[in-house]
C-alpha cells in the first residue's frame, strides 16, 4: 500500500521550479498513454541540444531505461526504477560516482526523470505478499511518457535543420568548384574579361566563410556564389556563341570590364614574331645569327627588370633567384597552373621562366599572359619559338626609349655578375638592336 509520492529531493538538494513543471507536465499525460521506450529515447538523442541533455547524461538515460523491465512505458504503470549507484555506474559503462550524480541532476534539470526520493534518500521498492510492488524510491520515468511527441517534434525539427545544413554545405561545394573551373577556363580560353579581378572577387566571398559556420551563413555566401556564378557562366556562353575572341563588347557586367586579348605588344611585333618564329634566316634580320647558346642572366635582366621587384631582398644573383620570382610572378598575371606546367615541359624551366618575365614586362600591353603564354608553348613545341628574339626585342625598346643603351664591354647592373660569370655585348649585336624596325 503506498504511502505518499514524495515530490522534493532528499538532503541539501534543492527545489526548483523546473523541477515542479516537470512534474505538472507528467499529471497532464492521458491515461493509459504508451510508448516505445527506445523509440522515445532515439527522439531525445537526436534532440538532445535543443532539450539540454548531454551525451553522458544520455548514457546515464539509456542504462535507467534498460532497468525497467517491459519495451513500453504505460502511463498507468509501475514507472520508478530503484537501480543503486554502483548498478547504474556498472550499465553506464563504468561511469564514476562524482561524474554520475553531477549528469543525474542534468537528466532532472532536463524534465526527463523525477526524484522520488525516500526519507533516508536510498533507492528501493516495498512489496506486497504477491509481488507486487506497493512503494518504490527512485527514479520516475513518467516524463518520458508524457512528453513523448513533443520529443518527437523537436527531433524531427533537428533532422530537417540538419538536411538543410547538408544541402546548403553541397550547394556551396559545387558552387565553389564551379567558378574555380570557370575562371580557369576563362583564362585559358583567353576570353574577354578582367579575370583577375573575378578571382579577387571570389576570394573576398569565401574569405569570410569560418571553419565551422551555422546553416544561415552558408546559405548567404552561397546566394552571393550563385550571382557570381551566373554573371561568369552568361559571359563564357556568350563568348563561346560569338566565337570570336577580339570582340569588345562587354559580357560581364560589373566584374569583367571591356578587353581586347590582342595586345599591344603582339600586334605591334606580330610581323616580326612570325618571321622570327618561323625560323627561316633568309627572312629574318640578323637576330637570327646569333649563337644557338643560353641567354647570360645579365641579358634577361636588363631585359626584364621588373622581376627584380618580386625577387626576396630585391635582387637576383642566380637563375635559382630568376625561378623562384617567376612562380611568384605566375598567380600575379593570372597564369593557371596548367598553363605554366605546359610551358615548362615545352620550353624548359628556365626557358619558360624567361618568357613569363618578357611578360611581365609587357603586361601593361597584354590581356591575357596565359593565354599569349599557351600561344608561345604550341609554337614551342613545334619548334618555332626561341626566347633570344622576344629579349632582344625588349631590349632594343629600352634603347629606343633612350633608357639603358647597350655598350661593347657593357656590364649589367647586378654587378656583372649572371650566376655564371661576366658576359660583354659585341658589336654585332649592338648593330643588330640599332638596326631601324620593320
Amino acid at each position: 500500500m503506498q504511502t505518499h509520492t514524495p515530490t522534493t529531493p532528499f538532503g541539501r538538494r534543492t527545489m526548483s521550479l523546473g523541477m515542479m513543471a516537470s512534474q505538472a507536465v507528467v499529471k497532464t499525460a492521458p491515461q493509459g498513454a504508451q510508448v516505445q521506450k527506445w523509440k522515445v529515447f532515439h527522439s531525445i538523442r537526436e534532440a538532445r541540444e535543443l532539450i539540454g541533455a548531454t551525451d553522458r547524461s544520455l548514457a546515464i538515460l539509456n542504462a535507467l531505461l534498460s532497468f525497467h523491465p517491459e519495451a513500453e512505458l504505460s502511463s498507468d504503470g509501475e514507472l520508478i526504477v530503484w537501480p543503486s549507484n554502483e548498478q547504474l555506474s556498472a550499465r553506464a559503462n563504468g561511469m564514476p560516482p562524482t561524474t554520475l550524480r553531477r549528469h543525474l541532476a542534468v537528466l532532472v534539470e532536463c524534465g526527463l526523470i523525477i526524484r522520488r526520493d525516500s526519507p533516508n534518500g536510498k533507492r528501493f521498492a516495498r512489496k506486497g505478499r504477491g509481488g507486487q510492488v506497493e512503494q518504490a524510491y527512485g527514479f520516475d520515468l513518467s516524463p518520458i511518457v508524457a512528453r513523448a511527441e513533443e520529443f518527437h517534434e523537436l527531433a524531427e525539427v533537428v533532422q530537417a535543420e540538419k538536411k538543410a545544413f547538408k544541402l546548403a554545405k553541397e550547394r556551396l561545394t559545387l558552387l565553389r568548384r564551379d567558378i574555380v573551373k570557370l575562371i580557369e577556363t576563362g583564362i585559358e580560353e583567353n576570353a574577354p574579361g578582367n579575370w583577375g579581378t573575378v578571382q579577387q572577387t571570389y576570394q573576398a566571398i569565401i574569405g569570410r566563410l569560418p571553419r565551422s559556420a551555422p546553416r544561415q551563413l552558408v546559405e548567404d555566401i552561397c546566394s552571393e556564389l550563385r550571382d557570381l556564378h551566373t554573371e561568369i557562366l552568361e559571359a563564357l556562353e556568350s563568348f563561346a556563341k560569338t566565337k570570336n575572341p577580339d570582340a569588345n563588347e562587354s559580357h560581364f557586367g560589373r566584374h569583367i570590364q571591356n578587353s581586347n586579348p590582342d595586345s599591344i605588344f603582339e600586334s605591334k611585333h606580330r610581323s616580326r614574331k612570325e618571321d622570327e618564329a618561323g625560323g627561316n634566316a633568309a627572312e629574318n634580320d640578323n637576330l637570327h645569327s646569333l649563337p644557338k647558346r643560353e641567354l647570360p642572366l645579365g641579358i634577361v635582366l636588363d631585359a626584364c627588370p621588373d622581376l627584380k621587384d618580386l625577387a626576396q631582398g630585391g635582387e637576383i644573383r642566380h637563375w635559382r633567384d630568376f625561378l623562384a620570382a617567376a612562380e611568384v610572378a605566375r598567380p600575379m598575371l593570372g597564369v593557371s597552373p596548367s598553363a605554366w606546367r605546359e610551358a615548362c615541359e615545352a620550353m624548359g624551366e628556365t626557358q619558360a621562366a624567361i618568357t613569363l618575365a618578357a611578360i611581365l614586362q609587357r603586361s601593361d600591353q597584354i590581356n591575357s599572359a596565359g593565354g599569349y603564354l599557351r600561344s608561345l608553348t604550341d609554337k614551342a613545341r613545334e619548334g618555332q619559338f626561341s626566347t633570344w628574339p622576344m629579349v632582344m626585342a625588349l631590349l632594343r625598346a629600352k634603347l629606343d626609349a633612350g633608357k639603358a643603351g647597350p655598350k661593347t664591354g657593357h656590364q649589367p647592373s647586378d654587378g656583372g655578375k649572371d650566376g655564371e660569370g661576366g658576359f660583354a655585348v659585341s658589336d654585332a649585336l649592338l648593330k643588330s638592336l640599332q638596326k631601324p624596325r620593320l
